[in-house]
């Protein structure tokens, strides 16, 4: 039986430009994808899909979150139309987890899509976004801190780690080990978990039942929590097993 499954809403947009994918290489090795693509039309969501697909083959190949996810970004930074300062192309925010037999669940991304354990009933933040509110926190001064949708980094940029960090004090992408244990994985894009967030709630509530279950149950909370003009909402929910 399937451990996985992946929810979408469009809320109020005109293109549901998110998109997951989930793939098992020969080596045993399972990479799990969530992409948040920047923009409201279909040739972004046509990339999007393309792009989450190539990057779980290619992180569960290295079966490595932040190896697969640094050969895609680099492989996208390099194309002809990116370069230069009128460089075009579709970008996302994106997520990655691995796991592979008798190895760590590794995780790495680029941009606000988040990943999330849960285990013993509480959820664990696994990424730290990358964003203005992250360059700039709430203060006294400022209670809202810097717009926390404008990402500071993301798949489909040309930037690499040093400018990035220049810029915004955190490299282009990042990257974290976690210990391999029975636990559920969340991946969300930020329409699925901001406006939950924004109502006091945590996604811990919203991660009972099969996996199918849970990650409905999120995006469909937050697109009626999201206000006039909610996002697209996606949620990945995987059990994990070491």
């Amino acid at each position: 039986m399937r451990n996985y499954a992946t929810a979408q809403n469009i809320g109020g947009r005109a293109v549901q430009c998110d998109a997951t994918a989930v793939y098992t290489h020969r080596n045993g090795a399972r990479a799990y994808v969530l992409l948040d693509g920047i923009g409201d039309r279909e040739y972004v969501q046509e990339w999007t899909r393309a792009a989450a697909r190539r990057l779980a083959r290619t992180a569960a190949r290295l079966h490595d979150a932040e190896a697969g996810l640094r050969a895609e970004y680099d492989g996208y930074a390099k194309e002809p139309d990116r370069e230069g300062p009128w460089g075009f192309g579709p970008k996302a925010a994106a997520v990655v987890a691995v796991t592979a037999p008798g190895l760590p669940l590794t995780v790495a991304w680029c941009g606000d899509s988040r990943a999330y354990v849960l285990a013993r009933g509480t959820a664990r933040r696994l990424t730290n976004d990358h964003n203005l509110r992250r360059v700039y926190p709430p203060c006294d001064m400022y209670p809202e801190g810097g717009n926390r949708h404008k990402i500071t980094s993301c798949l489909g940029a040309t930037a690499n780690d040093a400018r990035v960090q220049a810029e915004y004090q955190h490299p282009a992408i990042e990257a974290v080990t976690v210990p391999a244990e029975n636990c559920r994985l969340l991946l969300a894009s930020d329409g699925a978990y901001e406006p939950i967030e924004d109502n006091a709630a945590t996604v811990s509530t919203y991660l009972v039942g099969t996996p199918a279950e849970a990650a409905r149950d999120l995006v469909t909370t937050a697109v009626a929590w999201a206000g006039a003009r909610p996002d697209n909402a996606t949620a990945l929910v995987a059990d994990l097993r070491p």
